[in-house]
Formats: C-alpha cells, sequence, structure tokens
C-alpha cells in the first residue's frame, strides 16, 4: 500500500511502458540504421562521423564522472543514444574534429552541466546542432541547397525510382487524386550531399516502426506535430512531398519533439508543444529561409518547456508532497 501511495505522490507524472536504457537503445538501433543507410552512398563518411561522434561522447562522459569521483558510468546507453541523434543532424561530409567539438558541447554543456540525463532543458542533440551550426556555417553550404530540383540527379537508379513511383500512383494516389512525381522516390534514397537523416530517410522510416511498438515515446506526439505542418505546407501551396521528406522533418518529429526529457508531462501541455513545433517548422522553413528551420524550432520551445512545465505542476499536480 505504501508503494502505491509513493507513486501516486510523485510529481510530475509521466508513464513509460519500457525502462530508460531499452529507450535509449532502441533509439541507437533507429538512428544507427539511417546512418548505414547513408553511409552506402558516401564511401562510409557518414559512419565516421557516427564512429567520431560516439567515441567522443562515451569520453566525455568518462571525463565527466571521473571528474565528478562517482563510483561507475552508468550503462543506460544515453551517450550513444545522444550521440547517433546528433549524428543524424549533421552533413554527410562534415570535418570529424568539428563533430567531436559538437559532441564535448553537447554532453558537458547540454547535458551533464544540468545534472545528467532527463535534467537537462536542451536536447542534448539539437544543442550540438546549434553549436556547429553557428561556429562553422560554410560547413552546411552544400546540405542547404537540397532541393526537388535536386532530387533524379543524385538518388537511385532512374528505372527503378520510376517503376516504384508508377506503381504508387497507380495503386495508392489516384484514389486521392495525387500523383508522385518520378524522382520522389529518391527523397528516400538520396546520395547527394545533405543532413545524414534525410540521406538515410527509409531505415529510418522503418525504425520508427519499432519505436512506435516498444512505445519509445507517445506516438501521437509525432502524428500531432506532422498533421499540422503537413496541413500548413500544403495549404501555402509549397511541394508536400518534399517539405514532409526533407529537411529533417522526420527527425524532427519522432526523435526531437517528441523526446520525454525535454517535452512537458501532461498530454495537453505535450499536445500544445506539438501544434506551435509544427506551425514554427513550417514558419522558420517557408518564411524564415531556414531549410532546417524545424530543428530552430524545437530548441524554441525547449526553452519555454520549463515555463510549461511549472504551470502543469500548479494545474495537475498541486497539493501532492
Amino acid at each position: 500500500m505504501l508503494e502505491k501511495e509513493t507513486i501516486l505522490r510523485l510529481k510530475p507524472q509521466i508513464n513509460r511502458a519500457s525502462p530508460s536504457a531499452l529507450r535509449m537503445w532502441l533509439v541507437s538501433l533507429c538512428a544507427f540504421a539511417a546512418i548505414m543507410q547513408s553511409s552506402l552512398s558516401d564511401s562510409f563518411s557518414s559512419l565516421l562521423i557516427a564512429l567520431a561522434a560516439v567515441s567522443v561522447a562515451e569520453l566525455a562522459e568518462f571525463l565527466f564522472y571521473f571528474r565528478t569521483e562517482k563510483q561507475a558510468m552508468p550503462k543506460d546507453g544515453s551517450a550513444i543514444a545522444s550521440a547517433f541523434v546528433f549524428t543524424l543532424l549533421l552533413p554527410n561530409y562534415l570535418n570529424p574534429l568539428y563533430v567531436a567539438l559538437g559532441v564535448f558541447f553537447t554532453m558537458l554543456v547540454v547535458k551533464y552541466s544540468f545534472g545528467g540525463l532527463g535534467a537537462n532543458w536542451l536536447n542534448p542533440a539539437i544543442g550540438g546542432w546549434l553549436f556547429v551550426r553557428f561556429s562553422w556555417p560554410a560547413a552546411f553550404e552544400e546540405a542547404l541547397n537540397v532541393n526537388p530540383a535536386s532530387l533524379g540527379v543524385n538518388g537511385v537508379n532512374n528505372n527503378i525510382s520510376y517503376w516504384i513511383s508508377d506503381t504508387l500512383n497507380t495503386s495508392i494516389f489516384h484514389v486521392f487524386g495525387m500523383e508522385l512525381p518520378k524522382s520522389y522516390i529518391d527523397l528516400f534514397a538520396y546520395s547527394g550531399s545533405g543532413i545524414i537523416i534525410d540521406r538515410g530517410l527509409f531505415a529510418f522510416l522503418l525504425g520508427t516502426i519499432i519505436i512506435g511498438a516498444f512505445q519509445v515515446s507517445r506516438l501521437w506526439i509525432p502524428v500531432a506535430y506532422l498533421c499540422l505542418y503537413a496541413l500548413l505546407v500544403k495549404v501555402s501551396g509549397n511541394d508536400l512531398f518534399f517539405g514532409l521528406f526533407s529537411g529533417g522533418i522526420m527527425a524532427a518529429a519522432f526523435l526531437l519533439v517528441a523526446d520525454p526529457a525535454t517535452s512537458p508531462k501532461s498530454r495537453a501541455g505535450s499536445l500544445i508543444v506539438a501544434i506551435m513545433a509544427g506551425f514554427l517548422s513550417w514558419l522558420f522553413r517557408y518564411h524564415g529561409g531556414e531549410p532546417y528551420g524545424a530543428f530552430f524550432a524545437v530548441a524554441m520551445l525547449n526553452v519555454i518547456v520549463p515555463v510549461i512545465r511549472r504551470i502543469e505542476t500548479h494545474l495537475f499536480y498541486r497539493g501532492m508532497a
């Protein structure tokens, strides 16, 4: 009886069907699949970036625990998960030195300076991405130039692309009065210069099935985010397919907006943040001139989540010890 009362008096509450360690390893698996797909078309440059990120993340975690005289490093896989998610947001041709510096910033400044897993107010991967993005903006130049015109040139074999698009058009899209351009299959196997999540999109989307099955995050959060974002893209007259499957939108939806550590705890708070993220992602990308506006949107919302949590505590958990 005492144990049940203790659980009910925790504030704020957040429930998951799987432990943190399992969630971290599943996220790592999903991210690694995308990294491997990207690596197959860039002579394993993406894999090199990932290995550099993981190595430095583990080193940074060791230094932190050695400096603070902790008994043992945690084995929850959070350092590897943070490194892999950070890797997904980077261009596949980025200098490994920039990656290393970004990971040190991610781990020591964003994550551990606030107390470690669950205590950071900013998503570690986003913090590292902002550090690299503003420190070496020229390193993102090629990734910023990805557009619909580049599809069918740097993508998969045209015959395969055309066959798949024709099959989808005749079996699915014609029902809705839509037609998928033949070259747009390249969005799922893009081999030009770009951020790694967009180059490994097909493998990542398969990985999201695992994330959903194991309830790594609340699945309705990315669904709400994507629905509003897609609606705004369509209504504003922009290319819906390119808008959804480029610009890191899928990473923002399934890994960043839905991150339990940097999102509100209540359903109402999470829905508000998902809606705001969808709107800001569309606004920054199509009216702010930033192809990866979704990442800036997540960073901005991470800043106000502590305020939302205070409101949640006042409304839903007031009076609990």
